[in-house]
């Protein structure tokens, strides 16, 4: 049996006695990078191909995690996106609210909370702010179930929370109607699982907690992702961030 941890300064260490992932993070800010897209809208394809190029970003992990919400509001347009849902629009609602707007649109960019309307976007992704925010660990022995390991910068005030998405990458549909009708269409960092959990705050100025996130995939997913987040309770701007490739479901289940 192994143990794959993949931390955010780029080490993969192997053991022979746990069969462990993890993902860690470094003590200044990793950015949360989320676009909202749909596949009923036609300026959305080029913004995600932007998106998808993240991939070969060496700073990818490492100083953003990125993430596509496909929201559900096109949907009228005479196609159904499908890894659309309710939820991920009404969290787009939710940043309008807080910026104090009456609109949603897509693409749209967040950036640790905040609109990014950066129309250079930088091939390599955003940097990270350099700011101390702790260190963040997650980790799972199935997939399933994650343990959550906070440690802030600055001491620990008030509650906080952990999300956890899983992303599908590679996934391709073939659009029959809307505007992007006659399209083949490839979409990645696709959130098609998110859960979130209230922490435990610690003696020693740490929170830990746990959550299951249930595996729900759609189409065929060449490669798969894990992102997690912290924000303080009832907030949507990240604290801190962490996230990585995943094994093969085959790799975990082999070495139990």
């Amino acid at each position: 049996m192994f143990i794959l941890s993949f931390l955010s300064f780029a080490t993969l260490s192997l053991n022979a006695q746990t069969n462990i992932v993890v993902f860690e993070s470094v003590e200044r800010q990793v950015a949360l990078l989320e676009l909202f897209t749909s596949e009923g809208c036609s300026s959305c394809p080029r913004a995600e191909t932007w998106l998808s190029g993240l991939k070969r970003s060496p700073r990818l992990w490492l100083e953003f995690v990125p993430l596509a919400f496909h929201v559900d509001y096109w949907d009228y347009l005479g196609l159904r996106d499908p890894w659309a849902t309710k939820d991920f629009s009404n969290r787009q609602r939710d940043y309008a609210a807080s910026w104090r707007s009456d609109s949603i649109y897509t693409p749209g960019f967040v950036l640790n909370g905040k609109e990014w309307r950066d129309g250079s976007r930088p091939e390599d992704g955003p940097r990270s702010s350099g700011a101390k925010a702790g260190v963040l660990k997650v980790s799972s022995e199935d997939l399933k179930r994650w343990h959550v390991y906070f440690v802030p910068a600055s001491a620990l005030e008030g509650e906080y929370e952990i999300h956890l998405a899983l992303l599908a990458n590679e996934v391709t549909s073939d659009v029959k109607a809307g505007e992007n009708r006659g399209r083949r269409l490839t979409h990645d960092f696709v959130v098609t699982a998110l859960a979130k959990s209230l922490l435990k705050i610690e003696a020693n100025n740490s929170a830990k907690g746990e959550l299951f996130l249930a595996e729900t995939l759609k189409g065929q997913p060449r490669r798969m992702a894990i992102a997690a987040w912290v924000t303080r309770a009832g907030k949507l701007e990240s604290v801190q961030a962490v996230g990585g490739w995943l094994p093969n479901r085959s790799e975990v289940d082999s070495v139990k």
